[in-house]
């Protein structure tokens, strides 16, 4: 399964995403995973790292994001398995908002790059009601928290707005709002079936 995972912030990728490598984990299934496409990256970096990689000029952010989006590529199609979080669309929407709003690069590449997907790619879209969303940053601050509490509708409304434009043919949506990490993750499970290729669909274990 080839699966990209967007949405605003709180929406519970990360938590959907663990869920998803735990399962693939049991069942024998390894997911190659990369979720790191946020500045700073919390999945490789040390503190000091994340420091520094904050610090760095707008066009050096825009043209680093750039390149490590496109060579993703080349892992989508060499990982037959593989868990993208974010990935383009996130940099569409983050990238002229907070990493280098005054040097935004001029030729906008979200539907460009969707060509060179694989076919079998499924972009999955997490959403959740702005009070809750607001909640969430309040019970679990991140430690370096990208969208401020008056633009989580705006921000929502841009990741509505790239899913509904994205050229990936297998797509769906999935309200996280009521719901607890567990069902969160039977909710995939029932929601992603259709979209899962011939491949997936004969090694996908019928219990969860």
């Amino acid at each position: 399964m080839r699966l990209i995972v967007i949405g605003c912030e709180y929406t519970g990728k990360s938590t959907l995403i663990d869920a998803i490598m735990a399962w693939g984990a049991r069942h024998g299934i390894h997911h190659h995973l990369d979720d790191h496409f946020s500045i700073p990256d919390q999945q490789f970096l040390s503190p000091e790292e994340r420091h520094a990689m904050v610090a760095i000029p707008p066009m050096i952010k825009e043209r680093f994001q750039r390149f490590q989006i496109y060579y993703h590529v080349h892992v989508i199609a060499e990982y037959g398995d593989c868990l993208l979080g974010g990935l383009h669309i996130e940099e569409a929407i983050y990238g002229p908002r907070y990493y280098y709003p005054e040097h935004v690069f001029p030729l906008p590449y979200a539907r460009r790059f969707e060509t060179y997907l694989p076919e079998d790619t499924i972009l999955l879209m997490l959403g959740a009601r702005p009070d809750v969303i607001r909640a969430r940053m309040r019970a679990a601050p991140h430690a370096y928290s990208l969208v401020p509490p008056a633009d989580v509708e705006a921000v929502s409304a841009e990741f509505v707005e790239q899913h509904r434009s994205s050229w990936i043919r297998r797509k769906f949506a999935i309200d996280t709002s009521d719901l607890t990490p567990d069902q969160l993750f039977a909710t995939f499970r029932q929601r992603v079936r259709p979209f899962l290729s011939e491949r997936d669909l004969l090694r996908w274990p019928a219990d969860a």
